[in-house]
């Protein structure tokens, strides 16, 4: 096999096609049948090019691998080796095009194959057979099997196009050829589905379809899940570490006497879950965020701000304050707090971690929640969308913050000293304005760098 590097960059560029339109069918089937064989990487990168292409129907825009490699969380080598696989399942096709030194790609997904016709390939189903045991394949094929009915019993009745329309003979002249009309302009085609009708869902972040799978129709009616519903199952998900399987238990109990899914009710299940916790995973669940990204981005060399920003970017808020904390588990008040700031002011993890770290190192490491809301409501309204921007933004409007923060604890108390003189997190001592005076206090000097010098601590921990 050939080394990644000499067959992908970072920096090489890729458009994800489709030969036809997918449909929420094909992601059953790659979910189930599909999956199993190939592993969740590849599973995960199907995903993130069929929702790249969704958007646009049949083509994405231009991307680089390195967008993969954030999407993914992995290096290049591991989105490669993804890729290989997607190739030698039928599941992708790759094009490449070398012209003016540079070099892009197009990947065009491939519908999987249709289960009559996988339960009867020869050699996917005797892998997969393998792989899982008989009593969840068999389990399996009655899933994608369905009762027949006996057509020999009936008689087929249906009239004929002829035997209901007449064509007219008296229309008028036309100076337009209809058939020639109907044919394609020059680069362009027909927008088609494959296998029949439906539109695929994206969804990266959360697996939505493992979720309705495990509920009935019955139970849980479909016109329930609205957006607003599903935007907080992911955002729950992504902060207290559910996955699909427990998250249709607090839905469950989140249902109200009209069959709609209260967000108050499911709100408060998901922290009581969390508390009744041991930490322990459910099998054969894989988790969301890895605790060891080591060899991760291995490709060139990451500054230390690349590393923080990666790491904000990446770590879910729970994972943020737990490692703050020296890895203990952050406590039900501030995890509520988290999330009712997440949820009102719909800011992206990385943005809600930059705000975090921003917040309980300007409150002496107490998450005040008045404070953040503040600051979120304001990082909302600029329309804040990485932890980059956030940063930025906290250092060019750091003095508006301190005054919010020195009102409020003047209120308190006037014994406070000035705030400005308060510990600061390593990305803003870095890049902060340089008109601003530095602490003179010794007592505060002795803060920050013991405070510095934990947080860095905690860096090397996590690189480690």
């Amino acid at each position: 096999m050939k080394k990644h590097w000499n067959e992908i960059q970072p920096i090489d560029h890729y458009i994800a096609a489709t030969n036809g339109m997918l449909q929420e069918y094909d992601r059953k089937i790659i979910t189930f049948l599909y999956q199993p064989l190939i592993g969740a990487a590849p599973y995960s990168l199907y995903m993130s090019l069929w929702g790249e292409v969704e958007e646009n129907r049949l083509w994405s825009s231009g991307s680089a691998h390195y967008h993969l490699m954030n999407v993914l969380s992995a290096n290049l080598q591991e989105v490669y080796e993804a890729r290989l696989k997607l190739e030698g399942i039928g599941l992708l096709k790759v094009y490449e095009n070398k012209s003016g030194g540079e070099r892009s790609f197009v990947y065009e997904l491939q519908s999987p194959l249709l289960p009559q016709n996988f339960f009867r390939d020869g050699m996917l189903n005797v892998y997969l057979y393998q792989k899982i045991g008989r009593t969840h394949y068999m389990r399996l094929k009655q899933f994608f099997t369905d009762q027949a009915v006996d057509m020999d019993q009936y008689s087929n009745i249906t009239r004929s196009f002829q035997d209901v329309f007449t064509s007219e003979q008296n229309i008028n002249f036309l100076n337009h050829d209809a058939n020639a009309d109907s044919e394609t302009d020059a680069g362009k085609k027909f927008i088609h589905y494959q296998n029949g009708t439906g539109l695929p869902l994206d969804e990266v972040d959360f697996d939505f379809q493992l979720l309705l799978t495990g509920l009935s129709e019955v139970m849980v009616p479909r016109k329930a899940f609205t957006i607003k519903v599903k935007e907080t199952v992911k955002k729950l998900s992504y902060l207290y570490g559910i996955d699909p399987l427990p998250m249709k238990n607090l839905i469950l109990s989140s249902m109200d006497s009209e069959d709609e899914i209260d967000l108050e009710m499911l709100r408060k299940a998901a922290r009581d879950w969390y508390q009744l916790q041991t930490g322990d995973k459910l099998p054969d669940l894989a988790p969301r965020i890895s605790p060891n990204r080591e060899g991760k981005r291995t490709d060139k060399p990451l500054t230390k701000e690349d590393e923080l920003l990666e790491y904000l970017e990446t770590t879910s808020p729970k994972d943020v304050l737990s490692d703050i904390s020296n890895g203990s588990s952050p406590s039900k008040s501030d995890l509520q707090a988290v999330e009712e700031v997440l949820l009102s002011q719909k800011l992206p993890v990385g943005v809600m971690n930059v705000l975090i770290q921003y917040v309980l190192l300007k409150t002496d490491m107490k998450l005040t929640k008045g404070y953040m809301e503040k600051i979120a409501s304001h990082w909302a309204r600029k329309k804040v969308e990485t932890a980059g921007q956030a940063m930025e933004l906290a250092k060019k409007e750091h003095q508006q913050y301190l005054e919010w923060a020195q009102g409020k604890k003047e209120n308190k108390s006037n014994r406070r000293k000035p705030v400005r003189t308060e510990k600061l997190p390593d990305w803003f001592k870095e890049g902060g304005s340089k008109d601003e005076k530095p602490a003179s206090s010794e007592s505060d000097d002795y803060d920050f760098e013991a405070e510095k010098k934990k947080l860095e601590e905690e860096l090397k921990k996590f690189r480690k």
